[in-house]
């Protein structure tokens, strides 16, 4: 398909509409050129200094932030070692304090045990003290005893032999007894003494 010359033709006519466009914005700004090209290379010139001195102030800022931030970190670091060392120290002081109480326990479990021991044997010799006394004190009060039995049936004996020596003659008691009755109703009478 072949173009047809009336395209062709609107083609060119805008080309030729396009480079007056060209002049005229090539005018434009040359006429801008002239009118502001000097406040707009100082424009330009001062915010180049301003945006270099916020640069500068920025990295300053910048690094005294890191400054700041390494000094915390490090405050925090000693901060956090000397802590770390304290709690170590408190641990050491603790487990030393705890084996110094275990070894205390276990000397006073031991020392009451022995104590305990010592009580018991001093008790199971005192009851065996106690025991063999008890025994010669049963042995003797028992040998008192027979003896104080011996001494008394000998006595009873002794007596009975008396008595018997010494018994009356039962019909001399019955008329003894009778003369005591009569004379206590008042019917026997004594002879007067002379």
């Amino acid at each position: 398909m072949t173009p047809s010359p009336e395209h062709d033709g609107g083609t060119v006519a805008l080309q030729e509409n396009s480079e007056p466009d060209n002049r005229e914005a090539a005018n434009v700004d040359k006429i801008r050129e002239i009118l502001f090209g000097g406040q707009m290379r100082d424009y330009d010139r001062q915010f180049a200094r301003i945006e270099e001195q916020l640069t500068r102030q920025a990295e300053v800022l910048r690094d005294e932030t890191k400054k700041r931030l390494d000094a915390l970190e490090e405050h925090f670091n000693r901060e956090i070692e000397s802590l770390k060392q304290r709690l170590k120290s408190e641990r050491t002081d603790r487990t030393a304090t705890m084996t110094a109480l275990e070894g205390e326990l276990r000397e006073l479990r031991k020392g009451t045990a022995d104590r305990c021991m010592r009580i018991e044997d001093a008790l199971s010799e005192s009851s065996g003290q106690l025991s063999a006394r008890l025994l010669d004190l049963s042995k003797r009060l028992g040998e008192e005893i027979e003896e104080k039995h011996r001494a008394l049936a000998t006595l009873i004996d002794r007596e009975v032999q008396t008595l018997q020596a010494n018994k009356t003659d039962r019909k001399a008691l019955a008329d003894l007894l009778v003369e005591v009755s009569m004379r206590l109703r008042e019917e026997f009478a004594l002879p007067p003494d002379k």
